[in-house]
């Protein structure tokens, strides 16, 4: 069963995106130098529709994104929620980030617009550094295309 910790509305997760990211727990990736270890334990309250309407129901005018952040024990879990955020709420964007350096057999790329893959390596940064091993991918017609490279710009424009 998937378990959120916490949630937060937050605006540089996803290009040009107003995201509510929900915390799940249970993280078996465990990567070193992960600055939310306490993901790592299984707590907190089951993420599931109801959940997942709650929140909504909260955010839902404040967003234009949900980012679930977590659930790699269980991306069976994780693709059905995002199937029913897609029927119903077609209008809401999606986004997965996901720990592991390929994407699971048992996800559905179509029920993402965002995909965010691979563990945090902290000598080699995060998305906006250039030597980062992650990979932020839009999803378009079933497929993943990297646009990685748009942290990186904004990075070096910020600076």
């Amino acid at each position: 069963m998937l378990k959120y910790v916490d949630t937060d509305i937050v605006f540089q997760e996803l290009p040009d995106e107003v995201t509510l990211a929900v915390n799940l727990s249970g993280c078996p990736c465990r990567c070193p130098g992960c600055h939310s270890k306490h993901l790592w334990e299984d707590g907190g309250r089951p993420f599931d529709e109801a959940a997942v309407e709650q929140m909504l129901s909260q955010h839902g005018d404040e967003i234009s994104c949900i980012s679930i952040m977590g659930g790699d024990a269980e991306p069976h879990e994780v693709n059905l929620i995002a199937a029913s955020l897609r029927k119903h709420h077609p209008n809401l964007h999606i986004a997965w980030w996901s720990g592991r350096t390929l994407l699971s057999s048992d996800v559905n790329p179509d029920n993402f617009d965002y995909i965010k893959l691979g563990p945090y390596l902290r000598h080699l940064g995060p998305l906006r550094s250039p030597t980062t091993n992650q990979r932020l991918y839009h999803v378009e017609g079933g497929k993943l295309r990297d646009i990685t490279s748009y942290f990186q710009r904004r990075s070096l424009t910020s600076a």
